[in-house]
């Protein structure tokens, strides 16, 4: 028999991907962030929602959720996962790069911004001195969760962000044993604690690194070369919870561990295959995250005091863009556009201050009632998120414009991607590296990978065959991208998605024979090279000099074939000797004709 709260947790679970088979594709058809919908989902069929008619229509059980702790643990295992993955996107090099942003503008807005919240809540809120301040810290947090899916960690918006949201990130348990020692119950170890947990997080942090930098590779060698994509989910999993535990034990939050567990991943050369399997599941535990965010929306509380709320909310909105902003501008970090937009997108309160104002709750420090109260104003502001982003966005753009700013050129060097490194791909990515032009290449085997990379070529593990694995090689920013893999029904997958997704990119493909190759044209390949074409031809080649004929008049005769040949194929294809894809080929920087 199954239990009523095994009922209930399946019933849940079906209302979460309910929810997000729903939301994701309806608001990415209307261009809105599914941010706001899963926010309204969770206001739906929440206790204040949906679940407050339970009671007299019992169906509707089966179409709520009772209350957000039933989902509280995914929703943490959520920002883990988020966590994780905003560690892949970095390395020890790049966080060491940012340690001036981290620790000094990080540290002063969480600070400043702190202070002129916790003074105004002094003067307009009528706290106690511990209990303002407090709220203040806890309103002048940003959100981690929404914030770096919008920016990234790339551009010149997400690094500033980034840099802030990891000072917060890191300052969340001195935050929380510091409002514990202000109890009015608090004992004299509250600061005895603090330090015994700040050097064990210490050793554990530094034997995770230690660890992770020596058994990671291995762990992952073996997950690629057994080429099973379930054994490198597990792998990766694996990692992330006993990293997170590992930090958790000794009083760290967990994301540390998360984050941590990302960096090390990102120093290896699996760090895009782990990112790109891990996606689905950080997207579902996010927007389990924001549902339970939607049902901490109380609309009749909301609509008894919307008046106090809207200021509230305007208020710590206004504080943290202004002090944001115009620390970026003082230390130079920023343009006047990047800084307003960064000012507007870090100017809502974060996921993590509902821990903060649940630790002041239980240290008595502030009472029932003003914890909703905040509680309520996180809520609205992380609702409104996206929307601010927006209008960041937008605002930046007018200064640009009108100061004449030129923009930050964050797209990577245009280059040639190589797919697969074979015998063929090899040999394509000798010649252009004879010829200094850039270049990547991906490989599924991991010994293949070493092997080219002990010899000085450019090639990172990739499976092709799982999607967004090439998104993460910036193919939009790509001169060309060359499939060399033996493989006819992938290469013309790929060709036709490539073609649908990029329209002018030059797409250049081994094929089998004149068949495969006619295929190919067809699926959008700007050139298809047929195998048995070419060591024709090299043969040809080789008796016509044998015979003594003159090398001049061979390569031109040579030519003359390959292109009476081509047009064959393409006539064969039912395409123009000349294709449009062909003509719209992007310049090359300092082509040699």
């Amino acid at each position: 028999m199954v239990s009523e709260t095994e009922t209930s947790a399946i019933g849940n679970a079906l209302v979460v991907l309910g929810a997000a088979g729903v939301v994701i594709p309806a608001f990415a058809r209307f261009r809105i962030s599914p941010v706001i919908g899963f926010i309204l989902v969770g206001l739906l069929v929440g206790p204040s929602g949906l679940g407050m008619l339970a009671a007299d229509y019992p169906w509707l059980k089966h179409v709520t959720i009772a209350s957000t702790e039933d989902i509280a643990l995914f929703a943490e295992f959520g920002i883990v996962l988020l966590l994780f993955s905003i560690g892949l996107e970095l390395s020890f090099r790049r966080l060491w790069q940012l340690r001036k942003l981290v620790f000094g503008i990080g540290a002063a807005e969480l600070l400043l911004g702190g202070a002129i919240l916790g003074s105004a809540i002094l003067l307009f809120r009528d706290q106690p001195l511990a209990s303002a301040y407090g709220l203040g810290i806890a309103l002048a947090l940003s959100s981690t969760a929404l914030v770096l899916p919008i920016a990234g960690t790339k551009s010149a918006v997400g690094r500033a962000s980034f840099s802030m949201l990891l000072f917060e990130d890191l300052a969340l348990v001195p935050i929380i044993f510091i409002l514990a020692a202000l109890s009015p119950a608090a004992s004299g170890d509250s600061a005895e604690l603090l330090l015994t947990t700040l050097w064990q997080g210490a050793l554990v942090v530094a034997a995770l690194a230690i660890g992770g930098w020596f058994l990671l590779p291995k762990i992952f060698a073996q997950a690629a070369r057994a080429k099973d994509p379930e054994l490198f989910l597990a792998a990766s999993l694996l990692v992330v919870i006993v990293a997170a535990l590992a930090t958790a034990a000794v009083g760290l939050s967990p994301i540390v561990g998360a984050l941590l567990a990302g960096l090390m991943i990102a120093e290896t050369e699996y760090h895009e295959e782990v990112e790109a399997i891990t996606a689905p599941f950080k997207g579902l535990a996010l927007g389990v995250f924001l549902i339970s965010v939607g049902m901490g929306l109380n609309l009749q509380t909301i609509a008894s005091q919307w008046p106090s709320l809207v200021m509230a909310v305007v208020g710590v909105v206004l504080v943290k863009a202004v002090v944001t902003a115009a620390l970026l501008r003082f230390a130079g970090a920023a343009r006047r556009g990047t800084a307003a937009e960064v000012g507007l997108l870090m100017s809502s309160p974060s996921e993590t201050t509902l821990i903060v104002l649940a630790t002041a709750l239980q240290a008595q420090l502030i009472s029932r009632d003003t914890a909703e109260f905040w509680q309520l104003v996180t809520a609205i502001g992380l609702t409104i998120t996206p929307l601010l982003a927006r209008v960041g966005h937008d605002i930046a753009r007018r200064i640009e414009m009108r100061s004449g700013d030129a923009q930050e050129d964050e797209t990577p060097e245009g280059r040639t991607v190589i797919v697969g490194f074979g015998r063929v791909g090899h040999t394509v990515a000798e010649l252009l590296r004879e010829h200094g032009r850039p270049y990547v290449a991906v490989d599924a085997d991991i010994d293949t990978v070493a092997a080219a990379r002990r010899a000085g070529f450019s090639v990172r593990f990739a499976d092709v065959a799982r999607p967004g694995s090439l998104d993460k090689l910036g193919i939009e920013h790509a001169q060309a991208i060359v499939l060399t893999m033996d493989d006819p029904v992938q290469q013309l997958r790929m060709t036709r998605q490539l073609r649908q997704k990029y329209p002018a990119l030059p797409i250049i493909s081994r094929a089998r024979d004149a068949d495969h190759a006619g295929a190919l044209y067809q699926a959008g390949a700007s050139d298809a090279v047929p195998e048995t074409l070419e060591s024709s031809l090299q043969l040809a080649e080789a008796v016509l000099i044998d015979l003594g004929v003159a090398m001049g008049p061979v390569i031109a005769s040579i030519h003359d074939v390959r292109a009476k040949m081509r047009h064959d194929i393409m006539a064969k294809g039912k395409l123009d000797q000349e294709p449009r894809i062909r003509r719209t080929r992007r310049p090359v920087a300092g082509s040699d004709g």
